[in-house]
């Protein structure tokens, strides 16, 4: 498989004062087309709001930084507002309308994974304003603006063309804003900062997961995440997704090494990896990381809403599950090495502890 593997960075695709939106081009990162995967990040400054839009996409948003405010409109359905924080990961399915909004000082940082088989160019998401200067409304002539909404055409006149900005725009400081709802974050949002652990190894590593379980709404957007935080100078046991799903990661802090193995035992990646960097690896391609003595966290969505995963170090590894005689015939090793191999690791899965 001769194709680009390295981390690669978003680029601005527009903004303003009120923030801006990044993505990453399948041009640049040709995974993304080939996986039919899109990726972009939210920028909003203090009153910044991302106006009301869909996409042609599913989605699993997730909350880099700060503390804001989300509205959802699931089809057919109420207006959800959540406040959400750092940590927060939201399904988006299909056909959702959404708006975000940042009332701190600091600002908010929204990461965007989604699946784009739906969409009109893959690898790319493409977002329906239904405000700003590039909503729905200035595609429609005044006739068309006056009886779908049944207003008058100086009320058309406004509607379109008050609309100066687009897609994200500054809200004057006392302007008042949807309070959020507490209940509306029940089966909506997961804060997989505060959510129990799936995996906690001390000294290596700390996992947790999204699946229909904890957030329902992933059986609908057909994709399933996770947060893996890496402690310093561990690593994480290399490992496959044995479901042909494609694993696509973005690194939210601290840096590390990345190498992944493919077909004919051949390495294919062997890179630095920083935070804001997006890569993906192949389906049934094997990928380990080891961290740099800060740690490394990172943010993954697997094209499937429940994975499963092959590990092949640690006690639950495939290797552990072979018969003696077929790995001492398969390596052409002595049974002293095959026992020696065998006896490692058995105290320790996924996540390994630097040696001290």
């Amino acid at each position: 498989m001769d194709i680009d593997l390295s981390p690669k960075l978003a680029k601005k695709l527009y903004g303003g004062d009120g923030g801006s939106y990044h993505a990453w081009c399948p041009n640049e990162l040709p995974m993304l087309k080939q996986g039919n995967i899109g990726a972009g990040k939210l920028f909003l400054a203090k009153n910044g709001l991302a106006l009301p839009r869909y996409s042609d996409s599913a989605k699993v948003a997730y909350v880099l930084q700060g503390n804001g405010v989300a509205g959802i409109v699931l089809p057919e359905k109420e207006e959800k507002v959540l406040a959400i924080k750092t940590g927060d990961a939201i399904a988006l399915p299909f056909g959702v309308v959404t708006w975000w909004y940042n009332k701190e000082d600091t600002e908010l940082q929204i990461l965007f994974l989604g699946d784009t088989k739906t969409a009109h160019k893959p690898g790319s998401f493409t977002d329906f304003f239904l405000t700003g200067s590039n909503g729905i409304f200035t595609g429609f002539s005044m006739e068309f603006v006056c009886r779908a909404w049944d207003v008058d055409e100086s009320t058309a006149k406004a509607l379109v063309g008050n609309q100066k900005d687009n897609g994200i725009v500054k809200v004057d400081a006392g302007a008042k804003m949807p309070e959020p709802n507490k209940d509306h974050r029940n089966g909506m949002a997961l804060n997989c900062l505060d959510a129990p652990l799936d995996v906690d190894i001390k000294g290596g590593g700390r996992v947790v997961v999204l699946n229909t379980k904890n957030l329902p709404l992933v059986g609908e957007v057909g994709l399933g995440a996770d947060l893996v935080r890496l402690d310093g100078n561990a690593m994480c046991s290399p490992g496959f997704s044995c479901d042909s799903a494609l694993q696509v990661t973005y690194i939210v802090r601290g840096s590390g090494r990345a190498q992944v193995v493919g077909v004919d035992g051949k390495r294919v990646l062997e890179t630095t990896v920083q935070a804001g960097n997006l890569f993906i690896v192949p389906r049934f391609f094997v990928v380990s990381k080891i961290s740099d003595n800060d740690g490394l966290e990172w943010f993954s969505i697997i094209t499937t809403p429940n994975p499963i995963f092959t590990h092949m170090a640690g006690r639950t590894s495939a290797w552990k599950a072979l018969s003696p005689e077929v790995l001492q015939a398969s390596f052409n090793v002595t049974p002293e090495v095959e026992k020696t191999f065998r006896s490692k690791r058995m105290n320790s899965e996924i996540f390994f502890a630097p040696t001290k």
